[in-house]
């Protein structure tokens, strides 16, 4: 299992979820509370398929970058095929992130309501198999996000099905990363500012290479690291909303490598799962203390992405 300097973020096996659902919700969601992340071994998702994806997003990020801007959609806020490097920029920051990325999306059908912001995705004809490589890990870390959210559910005490209607074509997204090797000084820039995650939850393959960092309740930086093939979670803005806080999103980064790593590129592939576009997210009533206001005032997930993307220089 992974460990996390001495703080005490959980770690915990989606198999302990089948033989003792009470006590891995409770360990998932303890960690949530108290770090917004969480680590997790035997997920399911085929060790194969990952490789295969990983392989695949390393042949497009090689292709000439002519290449890659074909599959970049005009006005669509990176929601779909290339974003090109130096655009995505933490909310807040002046600096813009050292990594390209490639996004695929949910498919729907003809005549659904959400196609107007939910477009079709874009597949690069350079790499065989590209297509129907990241539609079967698409399909494999929506089942697995349903489960996490399962258990957090029963955390919270709700209905342990109450997630499956919220996320019901949710606008999630699959995200293939590249952060470049690191030949020439970056001066301001790192791989990724700090920020929080817009969506419910993140799952997150590819930690195990060092950089990625959460900030404490105490206002410390620990490194997240995982063995290879273990999930990193952590929580995204509409949960911590839909909990009132109780679920933290938390502020995390990407640093740049120690200086024996700077000549190594940095590949990751994290799953941004969404509630769908006409969730109201309003905080459940069973997190709002006696007497007191939500801390949010209720949204639709559609309106807060929309307000999100624009802060982050995507639209």
């Amino acid at each position: 299992m992974a460990t996390i300097t001495d703080d005490k973020i959980a770690s915990v096996s989606l198999k302990d979820g089948e033989n003792d659902p009470q006590g891995f919700a409770k360990k998932l969601g303890r960690s949530f509370e108290d770090y917004g992340f969480a680590i997790l071994a035997d997920h399911g998702i085929p060790h194969e398929l990952v490789h295969e994806a990983e392989e695949k997003a390393k042949a497009f990020f090689a292709l000439p970058e002519a290449v890659k801007r074909k599959y970049v959609l005009p006005g669509g806020g990176g929601a779909r095929g290339y974003t090109p490097f130096g655009i995505e920029t933490a909310k807040g920051a002046k600096a813009h992130d050292l990594k390209e990325f490639w996004h695929v999306g949910r498919a729907l059908p003809e005549g659904h309501p959400f196609r107007d912001h939910m477009p079709d995705n874009l597949w690069p004809a350079e790499i065989p198999g590209f297509r129907d490589t990241f539609e079967q890990l698409y399909a494999t870390f929506d089942s697995t996000g349903l489960k996490i959210l399962k258990a957090i559910a029963r955390y919270l005490e709700i209905d342990e099905h109450y997630f499956e209607d919220a996320v019901r074509d949710g606008n999630s997204v699959l995200r293939a990363l590249h952060y470049p090797p690191q030949e020439e000084p970056t001066g301001e820039h790192i791989r990724a500012g700090a920020h929080e995650d817009i969506n419910a939850i993140t799952l997150l393959l590819g930690a195990e290479e060092a950089g990625l960092e959460l900030l404490t309740r105490d206002g410390r930086w620990i490194p997240v690291s995982s063995r290879p093939g273990e999930l990193v979670i952590n929580i995204g803005d509409m949960l911590q909303r839909l909990t009132n806080g109780l679920l933290r999103s938390t502020s995390h980064r990407v640093v740049n490598p120690a200086p024996d790593r700077a000549g190594c590129a940095r590949y990751s592939m994290p799953f941004f799962l969404h509630f769908r576009s006409d969730f109201l997210i309003d905080a459940l009533a069973q997190t709002i203390a006696a007497g007191e206001q939500p801390k949010w005032p209720p949204i639709t997930a559609n309106e807060y992405l929309q307000e999100r993307l624009r802060e982050i220089r995507l639209v």
